[in-house]
């Protein structure tokens, strides 16, 4: 590896895109941990891709993670990798970093970059130092299952997306700013209200100039000057979506080189991983609340159990934490007035998870409003609606506190999510 590129633990790679020809809105599908409540969601997307080459097909919606026919669907995956790589429908661009310009659901165009991060930098448990950090909590469980979908997979294709902490604009914005006179590799419109697309590859020149702007992102006096702190290990880039994807990566990395002698570690293509790179401060980028539904319980009974887990709890809006409920019964708040963590969603996921082990029920975490109140109102559902977090607490909270709970923020809205388009060999 370049030393430069050795030192931000970011890398440019063998990147892989559908040969010329190929239609670009049916290849590109959303990131597969999106719409799981919703199967006429997927239902659609494979309507559309038809048979047409698509990500749908080397992509397990997490919809499906847990269905009776998995193993099934794994094996048709890596099928299909194989059958796209057998029929030569890729092109590989060597050493290529990708800028790419994203058109959201808003109008906003945000920028960002395509490349390999280095595994050995990268660390999921909480309070780590590693040079690329989660930002919550990693439920170890939702791993295995995924580590069965990449273990024999030839093939990834990336929905991580990490983030910078550039207040000052150094490391994107000067190739945003130069994207007119650069090698454009692709521009099309995403399939269900995704938007559009743009990517140009990266000069060599550019490369560098970017290695050297992240490397003074991760010096002492940027981490002085960001933080107030000095003597600390630097965080560079921090989790922003896909942390589990990500960690699934680093467990068929750890588990290879249980086999591998250490002299081969470096020249293993699975050290690395693709993801998407944006710049915290971008203006295009939104984070958003990711709020909750409850399956299969009493909501009433819930509600009760809420205030004894709780006693200062009261129905109502007020200082402190308060969460906006809606179930087949109507509609409410919480108030929790001295609450015992920072975020809301701290006090929220705390009690669910410890009411949830011991009543049953499931929880998943929905993006938008609209969509947790209409799950929520159904019989035997609870919705809950949290607050957004602040952008400018992220990179402070995880150096400072380690992990944020899971799922407290998403960036965006789920249409704005990213789409599957660049691949890499990873075998």
């Amino acid at each position: 590896m370049n030393a430069k590129f050795e030192k931000v633990g970011m890398k440019p790679a063998e990147i892989l895109l559908p040969k010329a020809g190929t239609d670009m809105t049916k290849w590109a599908v959303v990131a597969c941990d999106q719409f799981t409540s919703q199967p006429e969601y997927w239902e659609e997307v494979d309507r559309i891709a038809g048979d047409a080459p698509s990500t749908l097909r080397l992509i397990l919606p997490e919809s499906m993670l847990n269905d009776a026919n998995v193993d099934q669907h794994i094996a048709d995956i890596n099928r299909s990798m194989e059958d796209y790589l057998a029929r030569d429908i890729f092109q590989a661009h060597p050493d290529a970093v990708i800028y790419i310009e994203r058109t959201q659901s808003d109008g906003a165009v945000r920028p960002g970059l395509v490349a390999a991060v280095d595994l050995e930098k990268y660390d999921y448990t909480p309070g780590s130092g590693s040079l690329i950090r989660a930002t919550e909590g990693t439920v170890l469980e939702r791993i295995p299952p995924r580590v069965r979908v990449r273990k024999d997979a030839p093939i990834e294709l990336p929905h991580v997306m990490l983030l910078i902490d550039d207040p000052k604009k150094t490391c994107i914005e000067p190739i945003q700013a130069a994207a007119g006179s650069m090698e454009q590799v692709y521009d099309f419109a995403l399939m269900m209200k995704g938007g559009h697309l743009k990517g140009w590859k990266l000069s060599s020149q550019q490369a560098d100039a970017l290695a050297d702007a992240l490397e003074t992102l991760m010096g002492e006096d940027a981490m002085r000057e960001k933080y107030g702190v000095t003597g600390v290990a630097p965080l560079l880039f921090a989790v922003g979506d896909g942390n589990h994807s990500l960690a699934t990566a680093k467990t068929c990395y750890e588990n290879l080189k249980k086999v591998t002698p250490e002299s081969q570690w470096a020249s293993l293509p699975a050290r690395y991983a693709l993801v998407e790179i944006e710049n915290l401060h971008d203006d295009a980028l939104k984070f958003e609340a990711i709020h909750r539904v409850v399956f299969n319980v009493d909501p009433e009974k819930l509600l009760a159990a809420f205030k004894e887990f709780y006693p200062s709890a009261r129905e109502g809006q007020g200082v402190g934490h308060t969460i906006a409920y809606t179930w087949a019964g109507g509609s409410g708040y919480l108030n929790v007035p001295n609450p015992r963590v920072q975020l809301a969603v701290g006090t929220l996921q705390n009690f669910l998870d410890a009411y949830l082990k011991e009543n049953g029920g499931e929880v998943d975490y929905i993006h938008g409003d609209k969509i947790t109140d209409e799950l929520g109102a159904k019989p035997g559902n609870i919705g809950f609606k949290l607050p957004a977090m602040g952008k400018d607490q992220l990179f402070k909270t995880v150096i400072a506190d380690g992990v944020l709970p899971r799922k407290t923020f998403s960036m965006g809205h789920a249409e704005d999510k990213r789409y599957y388009v660049e691949g890499r060999k990873i075998k």
